[in-house]
């Protein structure tokens, strides 16, 4: 019942069909078109957020985000050593200021916080997302070391040389310019210090001039808010252009033990994490349409229900013909 009643987020429940309209015609199925997209990435990643967040923390948890993978290991404990591995590769120490950009609910933030002991501040620009994230910060108790900023990550509230880490969880894909997004990094991060992230990306076996290719993109695309999906050389060439040294880089989707996309994989089957599998959505799918039908969910949800299982085929597509990766991993550090 928590899904039905959060469905929406921020948006009135009269509106959600109208929002989940306009959320659609930004992209390509719908007529859309990337130039559109990029020029309103904030209200087309808001709408996105405000419709799907319920759904994400239904499915994922509070951290909204793929990870490497050993064999015998859980989805749940391979995302939290997805986010220990970026706190050490960052180095960070005790009681420093760390800057987690597009937090969401603050899933990681809290994980590498407790992990570090550090102080974590969470930007993030959907208003839903950071009040349920205040809420889930008091319940873990890490509210008084750890807080939710709401800006644009392409025009941060932060004086120059603010923060002594800043890293990213699959969240600059929403960024509609790279280079202007990692340049703002670049700003309120000290000299010396360092930014490591996990991009969303289009691998080199991406044939853009391939529709199949295409169609995958688009589906990814629609189903997770997103104004274009860079190839992992134009992040690269956007982190060398913004200032940065990068230190390394690897697709850590490369040579994994086990597939990134496998809890979403229709012939996947697992009980620890029932709700991604095909049957689960399956379940997830049919609840909503009932819930919508009875009126307990808003009208528009089974829409967004619909495109969130879009984006989930196309995920597993992109990852079995290795055209697409969301783990595409840098540390960079900005000179002294």
């Amino acid at each position: 019942m928590d899904l039905a009643s959060n469905l929406g987020g921020k948006i009135d429940k009269s509106d959600v069909l109208t929002a989940v309209e306009k959320y659609e015609q930004y992209h390509v199925f719908h007529g859309g078109n990337e130039e559109e997209r990029k020029a309103n990435y904030t209200d087309m990643v808001n709408k996105y957020y405000d419709l799907a967040t319920s759904f994400y923390e239904y499915g994922w948890g509070e951290s909204f985000h793929f990870a490497h993978r050993w064999k015998g290991e859980s989805l749940r404990e391979s995302i939290k050593r997805h986010e220990h591995f970026l706190a050490l590769q960052l180095g960070i120490k005790p009681g420093q200021k760390v800057l987690d950009v597009g937090c969401g609910i603050g899933g990681p933030l809290r994980e590498i916080a407790r992990f570090s002991n550090s102080s974590v501040t969470g930007l993030n620009n959907n208003e839903y997302q950071i009040t349920r994230g205040k809420e889930l910060n008091r319940l873990a108790g890490v509210d008084k070391t750890c807080n939710f900023v709401k800006a644009d990550f392409m025009k941060m509230p932060f004086p120059e040389n603010s923060f002594d880490a800043v890293y990213a969880i699959e969240a600059t894909c929403h960024a509609p310019d790279a280079y202007g997004c990692y340049k703002e990094i670049y700003r309120v991060l000290k000299p010396g210090q360092c930014f490591a992230a996990y991009e969303w990306c289009m691998t080199d076996a991406f044939d853009p001039s391939n529709a199949e290719h295409q169609n995958i993109k688009g589906e990814i695309e629609i189903g997770d808010g997103l104004p274009d999906i860079r190839l992992t050389t134009k992040c690269l060439e956007a982190l060398e252009q913004a200032g940065f040294e990068v230190i390394w880089e690897k697709d850590l989707a490369k040579d994994a033990p086990v597939p990134w996309y496998l809890p979403l994989d229709k012939n996947h089957f697992s009980l620890s994490s029932f709700r991604l599998t095909a049957v689960g959505r399956f379940v997830t799918k049919n609840m909503v349409k009932v819930l919508e039908y009875i009126r307990l969910a808003p009208k528009g949800s089974q829409r967004v229900s619909n495109f969130l299982e879009q984006a989930a085929e196309g995920l597993v597509e992109g990852g079995r013909k290795e055209i697409f990766t969301p783990m595409y991993f840098f540390l960079a550090r900005k000179p002294e």
